[in-house]
């Protein structure tokens, strides 16, 4: 047992897009699926209640906060993330491996793991393989994720490989410390940055564990959004047909639809959020940034026929107002729009591949996005 059951219920035989159904110990998940980031335990700006209204499925969890703030074994000693937090819907926590390697000058990889410091506090931690799996194990996800390490770009074909190398070294050890293999599910991350020799290579080696699901991690790190298509396109077949398949760190509409275009079943992003917090949002005309004065006397919703709570109770106008006087609903009320748009892109995805029409719809969405940047 691992904690989960993945189930395919249809492919498109054009493009290997899948529909599935993810099975959990929190509920059932239709995939493909946007999972909305909760950092902290919390997606921003948002309570539980209004991040299922948004359509959410599952959400993601940050070890590396939740590590430091408030501690997993507080969180663990108050009966685990999900009664803690008195989140319902299934959780995955990432493993703080991107936080860490994010850190720059605050940390020193070695074979070990990484010592680094607190980006508040200046204070000295270390993080390993076997301390990643100590603090998910504690937090209880329903799924957790592997010690990485992940290269930012550009990095040249050695940098890449000596991270992915050392990702694999640390595999072995995050599988051999697993504590809670029968109900947390534990997922692999492929590296490799840009490096198609690098991508297959490393999906070989993380296949040949015995794991519930295998991510395609050092995506959207730097590179331009044609690298980005070519490694996810390359890299997603090589993962098992059965297992689910995990696009760490994407969240444009037009990612959301590419992944999916790529046989991807999962993805996550804060994005979302952090352009609700910045006043922005995603609609089929783009990115809408709400400062702006022409929609000062806008009476219409911020997307015609959304049936998010924010378009059917508010106006543009309303939405500028409040982006303009920096009111707090305003990151509310654009977070709950954004993240039901993505559910929406996936969700129209997942429809179009059951009607046998996934290659119509797919054309149709790359002329409107046209590679959006």
């Amino acid at each position: 047992m691992s904690g989960i059951e993945f189930q395919i219920e249809t492919e498109c035989p054009w493009s290997g897009a899948r529909v599935g159904r993810l099975k959990t110990a929190h509920g059932d998940v239709e995939t493909p699926v946007f999972m909305p980031v909760g950092t902290n335990a919390t997606v921003k700006a948002l309570t539980w209640q209004q991040v299922e209204a948004c359509g959410s499925q599952i959400v993601l969890a940050n070890s590396y906060h939740l590590y430091l703030r408030p501690g997993h074994r507080l969180i663990e000693s108050l009966g685990g993330l999900h009664k803690f937090s008195a989140a319902t819907l299934p959780v995955l926590t990432d493993s703080g491996g991107f936080q860490v390697f994010s850190l720059d000058q605050l940390r020193k990889i070695v074979e070990d793991g990484v010592f680094f410091k607190d980006h508040r506090t200046g204070k000295e931690h270390f993080i390993g393989p076997e301390k990643s799996m100590e603090i998910q194990n504690s937090l209880g996800a329903d799924i957790i994720m592997a010690f990485d390490e992940c290269v930012k770009n550009p990095a040249t074909e050695t940098e890449a490989k000596e991270a992915m190398d050392r990702t694999h070294r640390w595999l072995k050890r995050c599988v051999e410390s697993h504590q809670r293999q029968t109900d947390q599910a534990l997922f692999a991350i492929v590296q490799g940055s840009i490096y198609e020799d690098l991508r297959r290579e490393s999906a070989r080696i993380v296949t040949s564990f015995d794991l519930p699901g295998f991510a395609i991690g050092g995506v959207a790190v730097g590179e331009e959004r044609e690298a980005i298509e070519r490694i996810v396109l390359f890299t997603a077949p090589l993962l098992p047909r059965f297992r689910p398949r995990y696009l760490m760190g994407v969240g444009t509409p037009w990612d959301v639809i590419y992944a999916i275009r790529c046989g991807i079943d999962m993805f996550d992003c804060v994005l979302p959020t952090r352009l609700a917090r910045h006043g922005a949002a995603f609609t089929s005309e783009g990115r809408l940034s709400l400062k702006g004065a022409r929609f000062a006397e806008d009476q219409s919703p911020l997307e015609p026929g959304c049936h998010c709570y924010t378009c059917q109770q508010h106006s543009r106008a309303y939405l500028h107002h409040l982006v303009r006087l920096k009111e707090m609903s305003a990151a509310s009320l654009l977070s709950i729009h954004n993240i039901h748009h993505l559910h929406q892109q996936a969700k129209a995805c997942r429809q179009a591949i059951l009607d046998g029409r996934f290659r119509a719809y797919f054309e149709s969405q790359a002329s409107l996005y046209s590679r959006p940047a």
